[in-house]
């Protein structure tokens, strides 16, 4: 389950981010957890970006600074103010806490760390649309809006905010990002890729230990050219059993070798990115729906 490895990962970094100067901190998380997350998120299919599973890590091991009972920012703190240091960093982490939700929205949006934009306005939308949903969010939390927010207003406040950090959430039910393809297609379905895309295996096979891994990998596929040709530029070279594909060799120090891929494992499908609508048309529900929500609190603050 891939939440439950994230909060598992959030609450290590908690621990392990205790009583550690900012430097330090750092590397211990990004050093001990953040490979777990990589590693597990790609063998259940999530593929993210190093930089956004670091800011995971470090985002955590930072909240440990007013984390009770050794939050170093909270004793400071408390001694300036000449407060009980536990209740300060009780108080310090009930407002921190409502925050905890943005490094999971690093990992499924990695647009929100600028990462996939395309053009000056992607960013600019990008930005808007994460700067109203970090102020929807805290609405929502804090219960108060226009007026006095009703439970059922904040959960819309919620799923508004849910909608803004995340269009793609709703977006994949209505048009998948990609499609499943047998493996035996995959010479063919390569050569149609455009430039320089990115070609998802799902492999398994035995590790150098004995184990069994069952694991999505991501290859970037180059510059267009027959599709036996970019797999061998990869490092892969396959071979057919029963309409079965099977990786022949792989070569040194090449992609597919950085990827984990061994010899004689199995390809077992291909994603091949889809063609679809841009996800970020489900901002107009969600605009819709907030302008709804204000004239409604707007008319009972009258």
């Amino acid at each position: 389950n891939l939440m439950l490895m994230l909060l598992f990962t959030a609450f290590i970094c908690l621990v392990l981010g205790m009583g550690l100067p900012t430097t330090a901190n750092y590397i211990v998380v990004s050093t001990l957890m953040a490979p777990v997350v990589v590693t597990l998120g790609a063998q259940n299919g999530l593929i993210v970006p190093l930089i956004a599973v670091h800011m995971f890590v470090f985002y955590f091991g930072i909240l440990a600074d007013d984390t009770p009972p050794v939050g170093l920012a909270a004793f400071a703190a408390s001694a300036i103010a000449k407060s009980d240091p536990i209740k300060t960093g009780i108080q310090g982490f009930l407002y921190d806490i409502r925050t905890a939700i943005l490094p999971f929205l690093f990992i499924f949006n990695t647009e929100l760390l600028m990462i996939g934009i395309e053009s000056w306005w992607h960013l600019l939308i990008t930005i808007i649309t994460a700067i109203l949903a970090m102020l929807l969010f805290a609405a929502a939390t804090q219960g108060y809006f226009f007026v006095k927010s009703r439970w059922w207003e904040t959960l819309i406040l919620l799923l508004i905010s849910f909608t803004f950090f995340r269009p793609g959430y709703w977006w994949e039910m209505v048009y998948p990002s990609s499609q499943i393809v047998q493996p035996i297609k995959i010479v063919e379905m390569v050569e149609q890729l455009p430039p320089n895309a990115d070609l998802r295996l799902h492999v398994e096979g035995e590790s150098i230990e004995g184990n069994l891994v069952s694991k999505m990998v991501v290859l970037p596929m180059g510059e267009s050219a027959p599709g036996k040709a970019r797999l061998e530029k990869a490092g892969l070279e396959l071979r057919t059993e029963k309409k079965r594909v099977f990786v022949d060799m792989v070569t040194f120090d090449s992609l597919a070798q950085k990827a984990g891929i061994d010899f004689d494992w199995e390809i077992l499908s291909l994603q091949i990115p889809t063609d679809r609508p841009a996800k970020q048309w489900m901002y107009f529900p969600a605009l819709a729906l907030l302008g709804l929500l204000v004239i409604r609190q707007r008319r009972r603050r009258i």
